[in-house]
């Protein structure tokens, strides 16, 4: 995993999960969310609240486009 492309994160209401995977659907690659062994479609709803949202989780974006990796670091910053 290399570092510039994840970030740890805290998806601990409704709104952010919502928020969250909504921006990963604008994204043309790949964007994970990691938890423990788990790794998770960020567009899936289903499949980030079946993770324990009481704890951060990783969220990763498979691109090395400059623009795509601020537009994934800005999104997270909510």
């Amino acid at each position: 995993m290399e570092e510039k492309n994840t970030c740890v994160i805290k998806l601990n209401s409704l709104e952010k999960v919502k928020h969250f995977v909504d921006e990963a659907t604008t994204f043309e690659c790949d964007v994970d969310v990691i938890y423990g062994r788990y790794i998770i479609d960020a567009t899936s709803i289903m499949g980030i609240f079946s993770l324990d949202l009481t704890n951060p989780v990783t969220a990763m974006i498979h691109t090395d486009d400059y623009d795509e990796l601020k537009r994934f670091l800005d999104m997270i910053e909510f």
